[in-house]
């Protein structure tokens, strides 16, 4: 059973609201309300381009991107640390 692409649409707006208000609200890095409210735009997205391509054959030009700059996993702190590690290589590689 299909998702209506109207009620969809209200769950990623109603998401991305909840999203502001946390961050507006962050105690400190790595506030779990705030990570929960950006999980929650990632699912709400996705339903809602689910609900647009079974009712309109339509997709979104917006596409949810990994922080290495790929689409992927949020959750996968192997990544972040992989990251760090090329960035401290390329500083040093600038360096000499």
């Amino acid at each position: 059973m299909s998702i209506d692409p109207r009620a969809a649409l209200s769950a990623l707006t109603t998401a991305l609201e909840e999203h502001l208000v946390a961050a507006s609200a962050r105690r400190g890095e790595e506030d779990p309300i705030v990570e929960a409210t950006f999980l929650g735009i990632i699912d709400a997205f996705e339903a809602y381009e689910e609900a647009l391509f079974d009712a309109f054959d339509e997709v979104t030009p917006l596409v949810i991107y990994g922080e290495d700059g790929e689409e992927g996993d949020f959750d996968d702190e192997d990544d972040q640390e992989s990251d760090d590690d090329s960035i401290d290589s390329d500083a040093s590689k600038a360096a000499e």
